[in-house]
């Protein structure tokens, strides 16, 4: 996603958003799980261009916007996946650049944006969790990305003395390209679409519940996977804390690649069967209380099957989460046990040398993004204090970057629909966040309106936006079209995993099946038949989790109406608390 060698190099860790294939059912919550055909979505007959790509530049083409619109390429790509479109190029000034791509022929009168992941900084449509959907693979969709406004990557440098940068990354990016793209996509057919999807994960997740708390008419759908919606804590103490606590006096990592299978194992050794199976998967990790002192190295034992103290610690760190001297929890919580494979890369290095995401995130983000004066250029996570005068310092930006606002009652009131997603075991973005943003929506909005608009579904052993040891390849697109023109809201997904051949039998693995349920639903093993075979899991309410571990200095974060609207001039930002 990041043109430059380290933003390759960090983007592969951090996976902005995987590719998913499955199906969505309907069923009762105590029936087991049975493929059966699913609902279709609504049948729209083809629309024709009225007009010929290479004039759409010199098209008077009028939209919405805050600023005007430039569109300074179009033409057609003959060989385009998976078919023909009219590549469209443009921007809203001053900066947010967009492409937007319109079939040439079989257009179902759908568009859908694409969101970015990381600080996004350059402009790619990324079309996934659709493998399944029809309107997606035979190339029907009108599709639209933006570069959020800069170029650049998640150094942060675009934002240095760069006020409107700033805003247009935090919220603005989207909403003009979405404008801007239904403008284009009017033009050239005649006609506007009929329904409007917008998809992402990551930061992606984030923009589309920007969408859904800002700007609440702008899609019918909207899938948030993995949302980073805490930025200004998820990209400081976060990510600062995991580089930190494993980082020894001598600047060398405490706790290295080699490690992680040993922390893994135990933890799953703790936790695995607390849901009656041992299947190599924590359903449910807030029911894990694994202790990592356990692989504490006895005098004399063999340390390749061991941690020694100080290793042990830095897990303990890692998974509580940054927090202050006093014990304050600055982030909601760190990774769930289970995630542990997953650190690599990301605040454990794959291999001595090697960058780790969390280190550029942290330091980007601090010294461009959060502060209303940015430190020195010297600054590093060396300098970064995890107290709670640094977490005020920061806060001010959270009505800027942040999307905790559980008052979605003006996108329900339109008719929207939200699916929201997240890995149980993403190193990246604890999956708590999430938890902690839907109970919060049902609290303010009671469960009978949300269950009409909004669903959250969790899966465990998936990593950040896909992957993982769990089942993570699920189509995502066809329940969010179905729920808008249909009516008919998810229940059970299917997901998936492939087998793994090997010539040696204990390291082969089955292909996988398995269906996720809606929160706080989890899926249980019948005890007969396949268990590798969705239909063979049953829903069950689980035991009622502490929501203990929700009590930490951002919990007010999750409260409705904090936004603030804001204009740029140079480094300087003029909020107010109205658009």
């Amino acid at each position: 996603m990041f043109k430059r060698l380290h933003q390759v190099s960090i983007l592969s860790i951090i996976g902005m958003a995987c590719c998913f294939v499955a199906l969505i059912i309907a069923g009762a919550a105590t029936a087991p799980a049975q493929q059966q055909p699913a609902a279709a979505i609504a049948s729209l007959p083809a629309v024709t261009p009225v007009m010929d790509c290479a004039q759409l530049p010199a098209a008077h083409i009028a939209a919405a916007t805050d600023t005007p619109l430039h569109i300074t390429a179009a033409a057609v790509v003959q060989d385009g996946v998976p078919a023909a479109y009219c590549d469209v190029q443009g921007y809203v000034e001053p900066h947010i650049q967009f492409e937007v791509r319109l079939p040439v022929k079989g257009w179902t009168q759908r568009f859908l944006e694409t969101g970015c992941g990381g600080q996004c900084g350059n402009l790619e449509i990324r079309l996934t969790n659709y493998k399944g959907c029809d309107p997606a693979e035979h190339g029907e969709l009108a599709l639209a990305s933006t570069d959020m406004g800069h170029r650049g990557g998640i150094d942060g440098v675009w934002a240095k003395d760069n006020a409107q940068a700033k805003i247009d990354f935090a919220y603005r990016g989207v909403h003009e390209t979405a404008v801007a793209a239904k403008a284009v996509i009017a033009k050239y057919y005649g006609q506007e679409a009929k329904y409007s999807y917008f998809t992402g994960c990551s930061d992606g997740g984030r923009q589309a519940l920007m969408e859904a708390e800002r700007y609440p008419s702008d899609f019918n759908g909207l899938v948030a996977g993995a949302p980073g919606m805490n930025f200004i804590t998820q990209n400081t103490f976060y990510h600062g804390w995991n580089a930190r606590v494993n980082t020894g006096a001598d600047g060398r990592p405490i706790i290295t690649a080699g490690d992680l299978p040993i922390l893994h194992q135990a933890a799953l050794s703790a936790c695995d069967e607390l849901d009656g199976l041992k299947d190599g998967l924590i359903s449910d990790p807030r029911a894990c209380h694994f202790d990592p002192s356990v692989l504490l190295c006895k005098p004399g034992e063999n340390p390749d099957g061991c941690l020694s103290a100080a290793k042990v610690q830095a897990a303990r760190e890692i998974y509580k989460g940054a927090h202050t001297a006093d014990g304050e929890q600055l982030v909601i919580s760190g990774p769930e046990p289970g995630s542990e494979l997953a650190w690599a890369g990301v605040y454990v290095p794959k291999s001595a040398g090697q960058p780790i995401a969390s280190r550029v995130y942290a330091e980007g983000t601090l010294k461009y993004l959060v502060f209303k004066k940015d430190p020195p250029a010297s600054y590093t996570i060396t300098d970064l204090r995890f107290d709670r005068a640094t977490f005020d310092a920061i806060k001010p930006m959270h009505a800027i970057y942040d999307t905790t606002d559980p008052d979605l009652s003006s996108f329900i009131n339109a008719g929207g629909k939200l699916l929201l997603w997240h890995g149980w075991h993403d190193p990246h973005i604890s999956p708590l966040n999430s938890i902690a943003y839907f109970g919060a929506i049902q609290a303010l909005l009671g469960k009978q309106k949300v269950d009409g608009s909004v669903r959250f579904y969790l899966f465990p052993g998936v990593y950040h936006c896909g992957g993982g040891e769990g089942p993570f390849n699920v189509d995502m697109l066809t329940p969010i079209m179905v729920w808008v023109e249909r009516g008919t809201a998810p229940y059970e997904l299917i997901a998936s995993r492939p087998g793994v051949p090997s010539a040696d039998s204990q390291a082969s693995k089955p292909a996988v099946t398995r269906p996720v349920f809606p929160y706080p639903l989890v899926a249980r093993y019948t005890g007969k038949g396949d268990v590798n075979d969705a239909a063979n899991w049953i829903a069950e309410q689980p035991k009622a989790p502490s929501q203990d571990r929700f009590n930490w200095l951002g919990a007010p974060f999750y409260s409705g109406h904090y936004e603030k609207w804001c204009t740029g001039g140079g480094a300087t930002m003029t909020c107010r608390d109205s658009k």
